[in-house]
């Protein structure tokens, strides 16, 4: 043995799978407008549930108990009641309850079946009341309704002409601004008050953005994110009566600006976030600069959020979490500047056991700069590895730096990760994402998820025989792309609620994506105008040219990707005789969120990487057997 491999640090213990996908012990926290109360989720009977507890004392009451499905969120209404958001088995309609502190009952206040609820204004100044939309009259688009809390009661704020894609509030809850979209042209609407009728201010076609996100404090100018006459999106303010901007408050020339920090009991403009390799902010405000400054001091290498306060904003609650770090809350009380440590969210996971996700960059074949992470195993020399290549979804989407259990979960059974933003990936400014128009399967998006693939071999990282491509959404139509377009490059692949056919996709697209279809024709490509092209790029077509195994995971009940969608390829290629395990959840919509069924999920995926990347494993191969036969 070399003096080399002596010195070679061990591997880390192969950690339970159960460990990366169990729910998190707590998670979520937010604190009562008075400050005197915390709520979280955390699992009772599997199923994440609120629970309550009083600042300064012991005892915990849970106040749900639902026992089907995870709640999906849930906010304050006052200091004594909990609004929460839930669907059924993954269909995406959501519903409104509401609950008392002390537990009991909980309330549903939107009890309309096959119908969604978005909430538009909590109304925080308001008691007993909410302002939400809800597609009841037309599954298309959304009307403003006024939910009163107690009663039920529902009254018609606005009602929805059939083209408007988004509403915004004042800060005395009234509906004066709107956005109206044909698709391909939007047109931003303003009113002085709600007596009086929307009129245009500005028209844009889609690929211009400019997207208020609230009023200034004083309810006359608005907070936009703008790209108008620029690459990038700035953080602007709008006069609303011409559509003008008054002052462009922050630009990042290289990346979008993502969101504005806002004071909302100083009335202060805080600062703007933007996302290069990691999420930065700029601080227009000195307090606000300070407190950062000081939070970050107390926990050096690691992304520091507000993720809630007290109405007063004396109370802070901090979220702590990294690459290696699931995540830890803690109370900060401003005035003592006392940090008080709530809970760790995975308190099981060892960070020294977790991989580094390392911010890399690449050229494209066409020299475009694509960014992405990289995550490599502990203790294994870095050179010819297992490498999974992780596409994300959206695609209009990215992704991003922090704890990822899937990412980690593959790096501890021996693997390389790669996920990289491909051009069409969002926050890089303008240009970056009209890259993407129609370069799905066979254009530029997914040569720059090829180029990912060559530049690690380049560089000896990946093992050019052991490299699989695994995604979800669109990643898993990437997936498919990548096996049917590119067959001689990976040595399988894993869709998991992907997309194989893009007519049958956008033939069966939820009802209230409608006002978006032009736009998406324009991005993808035109299923009627465009037949062919659309044809080529659909791997459903090119079935035949998949020579590799094949992993697919479906939700019975997604209702963006429908499954259909998953059982056309399987079907087409068990006709050719290729064992596919193909894993169907009835209890589940667009990715798995049910702990058992994401067990599950893990263990043939673990299955399946051993078997066809011969990496590390906990799972026998034998779990694929039944799934191969699974219709």
């Amino acid at each position: 043995m070399t003096q080399n491999t002596i010195n070679q640090p061990e591997p880390v213990p192969l950690i339970p799978l159960e460990d990366f996908f169990r729910k998190p012990e707590k998670t979520r926290f937010a604190i009562s407008p008075d400050g005197k109360h915390l709520a979280w989720l955390a699992p009772w009977q599997s199923r994440l549930n609120i629970h309550v507890q009083t600042l300064g004392q012991t005892t915990v009451t849970r106040i749900t108990e639902v026992t089907d499905r995870d709640i999906a969120g849930f906010f304050w209404k006052g200091d004594d009641t909990l609004v929460f958001i839930r669907d059924a088995g993954g269909n995406e309609n959501f519903h409104l309850f509401a609950v008392g502190i002390s537990g009991g009952q909980a309330k549903e206040l939107t009890p309309f079946p096959e119908v969604r609820i978005e909430v538009i204004d909590d109304l925080e100044e308001i008691p007993g009341e909410i302002l939400i939309g809800m597609n009841e009259r037309d599954p298309s688009v959304f009307d403003v309704y006024r939910l009163y809390l107690d009663s039920g009661k529902l009254e018609l704020v606005a009602l929805n002409p059939g083209n408007i894609t988004y509403w915004l509030t004042d800060y005395n809850g009234k509906v004066r601004v709107a956005g109206i979209s044909d698709g391909l042209n939007d047109v931003l609407l303003y009113r002085e008050n709600e007596k009086d009728e929307f009129q245009p201010i500005l028209e844009t076609d889609f690929r211009t953005e400019v997207s208020p996100l609230a009023f200034t404090f004083d309810n006359k100018h608005l907070l936009a994110l703008s790209n108008l006459g620029r690459d990038t999106k700035a953080l602007v303010e709008l006069d609303p009566v011409t559509a003008r901007e008054v002052k462009v408050l922050f630009i990042e020339p290289s990346v979008d600006v993502a969101n504005v920090l806002l004071s909302k009991h100083r009335k202060v403009i805080e600062g703007a976030a933007f996302v290069t390799d990691k999420v930065h902010y700029t601080f227009f405000d000195q307090s606000r600069q300070e407190t950062q400054k000081f939070l970050e001091s107390q926990f050096p290498g690691l992304q520091v959020s507000i993720s809630d306060r007290s109405k007063d904003e004396s109370c802070l609650l901090v979220t702590v979490s990294g690459d290696c770090n699931p995540g830890t809350a803690y109370f900060y009380d401003q005035s003592s500047k006392q940090l008080t440590k709530l809970a760790d969210f995975k308190p099981w996971i060892k960070t020294e056991q977790m991989a580094v996700m390392t911010p890399i960059a690449y050229q494209s074949r066409d020299g475009k700069t694509i960014h992405g992470y990289l995550t490599l195993p502990v203790g294994i020399e870095p050179t010819n590895l297992p490498i999974i290549v992780n596409p994300h979804g959206g695609p209009w989407a990215r992704d991003m730096w922090g704890f990822n259990p899937e990412v980690q979960f593959l790096a501890n059974r021996g693997y390389g990760v790669l996920q990289m933003n491909f051009r069409g990936s969002l926050l890089y400014g303008r240009s970056f994402w009209e890259a993407g128009f129609k370069q799905w399967g066979r254009g530029a998006m997914q040569h720059d998820i090829t180029d990912g693939v060559a530049w690690l071999v380049k560089e000896g990282i990946a093992d050019p025989k052991r490299v699989a491509i695994y995604g979800a959404s669109y990643g898993g139509y990437a997936t498919l792309a990548g096996l049917a377009f590119t067959p001689d490059l990976y040595a399988a692949g894993v869709s998991y609620v992907g997309p194989s056919n893009l007519f049958t996709l956008f033939s069966s697209i939820p009802p209230y994506w409608e006002p978006i279809r032009q736009k998406m024709y324009e991005q993808v490509g035109d299923p009627e105008s465009e037949k062919e092209f659309v044809q080529s790029i659909s791997p459903f077509f090119y079935a035949d040219q998949i020579q590799v195994p094949l992993f697919v995971a479906q939700g019975a009940n997604d209702p963006r990707v429908k499954k259909a969608e998953s059982d056309q390829i399987v079907e087409a290629l068990r006709q050719r005789g290729l064992a596919v395990p193909y894993l169907v959840k009835s209890d589940e919509g667009h990715g798995f969120r049910n702990q058992e069924n994401q067990f599950d999920f893990y263990r043939a995926l673990e299955a399946f990487f051993t078997q066809h990347l011969n990496g590390r494993s906990s799972t026998d191969i034998s779990v694929l057997k039944p799934l191969e036969e699974a219709k």
